[in-house]
């Protein structure tokens, strides 16, 4: 396909008022509707959100990205966009949170994009005051257009009707979706369950698509995405080198914006399973990302081949990245929810233990070996150690964020780290 400086695609950014309306399973059921209908979809995530995407990739049969103004910057949003626009015939971006919660918000996003926004709004415990919350989020910014609303979990014909009667003008009704048990997604303590773990999720996608009422396939008018300005050449240093990706259900948490930028770099990507697998793959480096593996201390500490192969590439000194869960890995012992604690990889002189309530969440932006990186932090465990960082992240608004430590040629922190946001610095970690 020609690139040209101008591409335009009809786009949507799905939102609502709060988490819990159902705009994750409302955009997944949308892009399988319309793939169905012979549709080209793009979707993507507001924010820096794993679990989600997963499930949209099943959805739409293709990769997810992340969009935030902060983590990714507006350059890589606006690339992101363009070339999705590119290939698609539809474009559905969910957003986090409410439309206008956090600092940037989903509807700054859609602000400086241009798009217009979808609300889905849960209807169950309502009647004409629904028409309210419509009227307040259509009006509370000028600066954002709501095109449309969706009624989730509505429990009648009737019920239906007494939304639409309370719509205010000039957003259109784009219909209801009943309540239905068999269509939810799985939880747990770090959002959803992962796509690969629910066994029926297809199904679930399929359920959920089949309600939806045909009025919301509404397409709105196409939006122009102008061609962004060339980006910077990747850095040399990784070109050639062998990267280990540790890839299975305690290692999930990787964004593909990440992964493209590797191989953007001329690095070859191997994927293995530290469950399973009882040889790491011929590599320059390794990458422990993060992931459940509280969920899986035995099976982890079980696995004795597994640990003594990612020793054994440690006392080579060879590169190791450790994120979040993959930095509870490289500790020397990792304590569960029931208090149960098991020897990890032992790597890092440092014990952790999962906690009751959420430890950390935000954005994060560090400064190491003198490159700036952002990313984001949300985890349910503390860490304890003697060992002094060699840096120290900070959140948007000047608070004190995420440690980052250093042993020997590991880097490990619980902050994930967004590769395109520091190129040079993420050639230098897995490639000294």
């Amino acid at each position: 396909m020609t690139d040209t400086p101008m591409t335009a695609c009809p786009a949507l950014l799905v939102t609502a008022p709060s988490s819990g309306q159902g705009k994750t399973l409302a955009t997944a059921a949308l892009a399988r509707r319309h793939v169905r209908a012979g549709r080209r979809v793009r979707v993507f995530k507001c924010g820096p959100d794993f679990l989600d995407p997963m499930v949209h990739e099943v959805a739409s049969g293709a990769p997810v990205h992340q969009l935030d103004l902060f983590m990714c910057g507006e350059d890589q949003c606006r690339a992101l966009l363009h070339d999705a626009a590119r290939e698609a015939d539809l474009i559905l971006v969910e957003g986090a949170m409410g439309l206008f919660d956090g600092t940037p918000s989903s509807a700054d996003l859609a602000r400086r994009f241009g798009l217009p926004v979808m609300a889905v709004l849960d209807g169950s415990s309502m009647a004409q005051t629904f028409g309210a919350l419509v009227h307040g989020l259509a009006t509370y910014r000028k600066d954002v257009t709501l095109a449309a609303v969706l009624a989730n979990r509505v429990g009648s014909d009737r019920h239906a009707q007494l939304l639409e009667r309370g719509m205010p003008g000039g957003v259109q009704w784009l219909g209801a979706v009943p309540r239905d048990d068999g269509m939810g997604l799985p939880e747990r303590h770090l959002g959803l369950v992962q796509a690969g773990e629910i066994a029926d999720l297809e199904a679930r996608i399929d359920r959920a698509a089949e309600l939806l009422p045909e009025s919301a396939l509404w397409l709105p008018e196409p939006v122009p995405f102008p061609k962004p300005a060339s980006a910077a050449p990747a850095p040399s240093a990784l070109a050639g080198k062998r990267i280990a990706v540790a890839r299975d259900e305690a290692f999930g948490f990787i964004y593909p914006a990440n992964l493209e930028f590797l191989e953007s770099a001329g690095a070859r990507l191997a994927f293995f399973s530290p469950l399973r697998d009882a040889t790491l793959p011929d590599c320059d480096a390794l990458w422990l990302p993060g992931g459940y593996p509280e969920l899986h201390l035995a099976a982890l500490s079980a696995n004795r081949a597994m640990v003594e192969a990612i020793r054994a590439h440690f006392l080579t000194e060879r590169p190791i990245l450790a994120e979040c869960g993959g930095m509870l890995y490289a500790c020397e012992r990792l304590e569960d929810a029931a208090g149960t604690s098991t020897p990890m990889l032992g790597l890092l002189p440092a014990r952790a233990a999962m906690q009751k309530r959420l430890v950390a969440l935000g954005m994060q932006e560090a400064e190491l070996s003198g490159h700036a990186v952002r990313g984001h932090t949300f985890h349910y465990s503390r860490l304890e150690t003697a060992l002094e960082p060699i840096a120290l992240a900070r959140t948007p608004d000047g608070r004190k964020g995420e440690r980052i430590f250093r042993q020997g040629a590991l880097t490990a922190s619980y902050m994930h780290f967004y590769f395109p946001s520091a190129p040079e610095l993420i050639a230098d970690l897995l490639s000294c």
